[in-house]
C-alpha cells in the first residue's frame, strides 16, 4: 500500500490485528444496516502484537490465515486497521486550494504538524470543510494523517504473508466512529456546542476519540488499557497474569454508589479488596489519562465548549462498575456502545459474536468502510 485510505474500497473484509487477538468481520448491505456473512477471532501470542504495533511478522500471518480458515469468510481481500504510537491525526487550517494543489503542497507542510521525519512516513489527509475568517481570508479544515513507514510495513507484510491482498488501511478510530454512529449522517455538533468523545478500551491500548458532526476531528493512543489493569492485579498478589485476568473479570471494580455494602464473591474477602483497590489506583490513572485528552482537545477548538457524552467500547469496557467511575471522573454521560446496533447477527453465528460483542466494534468498522453505501 503506497498510502492509508479514507474512502471506501471493494472489499467487505474487515481485520482488525490485536495485542490480544486478530479478528475477520464479513458483511453485506441489509436495508438500511448491515447484516453480518463471516466472523471468525483467534488468539495472539503473547508479545507477537505490542501496544498495537506488530512485532512477530511471521506469528501473526499464522494467525491471519487460522482466523480466515475459521470465519467463513469469502474472497481474499482485507481491509486493516493501524492504532498505536506511530500513527499520528491532526485537523490542520490551511489557505484554501484546490485538492490536486493541496496534494502536493501537504508534502511541505505536513512536517510542521507531526513528529516524525516526513521521509520516514506515509501521509494522507481528507478535506474537512471550508470557511472564511474575519479578515475574508478563504481557509480549509484538513484532517492529516501520517504513519511511520516501518510500521505500515510490517502490517502489509503480515497480511501478504498470510496469502491474502491488502485493499486498504485505515485508521483503527475512524473504524470504530463509523460502526457505532455511522459514516455521513450523523450531526453529532448542535448550536450548544457538544461534541462525542468515544473511549475504546482494548487489552494493549486504548482509542481517545472526539466526533464533531460524525468526523473524528481528534485522536490519541494511550498505552493505559485492559492488560496493564491486569498487571496491576498479579504484581500485587503475585500471580500469573491469566491468574489475575479471571479475577478482574470476576471482581472488578466496586460499585462507586453503594458505600460499604459490597457483592460477595467466591474468593477471600481480604483478596477481593487488594483487586479492587488495586483495580481503583489504575482507573483513577485512566481517569486522568482520558481528561488530559479531552481537555487539551477542548483548549485546540473554538466551537466546542464541552463534551458531555461519552461512548465506551472495547473488551476492557466489560470490567464491572468501570462507566460509573468515568462518569464521576469525567463528569460526562457515559454510555456502553453497541457495535452490533445496525448488524444483523445470524443464528449460526450469534454464540460466538455475542460472547465477543465489545471486542468486535474495530473489525465491524473495517467492514463497513469496505461496502458501497
Amino acid at each position: 500500500m503506497s498510502s492509508l485510505s479514507f474512502g471506501s474500497s471493494s472489499s467487505p473484509v474487515g481485520l482488525d490485528i490485536g495485542t490480544d487477538h486478530v479478528r475477520a468481520v464479513q458483511l453485506r448491505s441489509a436495508g438500511a444496516g448491515f447484516a453480518l456473512t463471516g466472523y471468525g477471532t483467534v488468539e495472539v501470542p503473547m508479545g507477537a502484537v505490542v501496544e498495537g504495533e506488530i512485532v512477530d511478522v511471521d506469528a501473526v500471518s499464522s494467525v491471519i490465515r487460522e482466523v480466515w480458515r475459521r470465519s467463513g469468510v469469502r474472497g481474499k481481500d482485507a481491509s486493516i486497521g493501524v492504532a498505536n504510537q506511530k500513527v499520528i491525526v491532526r485537523l490542520i487550517d490551511l489557505p484554501f486550494m484546490e485538492h490536486t494543489e493541496l496534494a502536493g503542497a501537504i508534502q511541505y507542510q505536513a512536517q510542521d504538524y507531526i513528529p516524525m521525519a516526513i521521509e520516514e512516513s506515509i501521509l494522507d489527509f481528507q478535506i474537512i470543510g471550508d470557511y472564511m475568517t474575519p479578515s475574508d481570508e478563504h481557509m480549509m479544515e484538513v484532517l492529516l494523517v501520517a504513519a511511520h513507514r516501518d510500521m505500515i510495513g510490517s502490517a502489509v507484510a503480515a497480511v501478504e504473508g498470510a496469502g491474502l491482498r491488502l485493499s486498504q488501511i485505515d485508521v483503527s478510530s475512524f473504524a470504530i466512529v463509523r460502526a457505532l454512529m455511522g459514516s455521513s449522517e450523523m450531526s453529532d455538533l448542535d448550536e450548544s456546542g457538544f461534541a462525542t468523545g468515544i473511549v475504546h478500551i482494548s487489552s494493549g491500548i486504548t482509542n481517545i476519540a472526539v466526533v464533531e458532526k460524525g468526523v473524528p476531528r481528534f485522536n490519541r493512543i494511550s498505552s493505559l488499557a485492559g492488560n496493564q489493569f491486569t498487571q496491576a492485579i498479579a504484581n500485587v498478589l503475585n500471580l500469573t497474569f491469566d491468574e489475575a485476568e479471571r479475577l478482574k473479570i470476576s471482581i472488578g471494580l466496586p460499585d462507586i454508589d453503594a458505600g460499604a455494602s459490597q457483592p460477595s464473591f467466591d474468593v477471600d474477602p481480604a483478596v477481593a479488596s487488594v483487586v479492587q483497590e488495586s483495580l481503583e489506583r489504575e482507573v483513577n490513572k485512566f481517569i486522568a489519562e482520558v481528561r488530559r485528552s479531552l481537555d487539551y482537545y477542548l483548549t485546540q477548538t473554538s466551537q466546542v465548549r464541552t463534551i458531555q457524552r461519552i461512548l465506551l467500547t472495547g473488551s476492557g469496557a466489560q470490567l464491572r462498575n468501570l462507566t460509573g467511575y468515568l462518569e464521576k471522573g469525567l463528569q460526562a454521560q457515559v454510555v456502553i456502545a453497541d457495535p452490533l446496533g445496525r448488524v444483523q447477527v445470524p443464528a449460526n453465528l450469534q454464540q460466538a459474536v455475542l460472547a465477543d460483542r465489545m471486542g468486535s466494534v474495530t473489525a465491524i468498522g473495517l467492514a463497513m468502510g469496505g461496502i458501497d453505501q
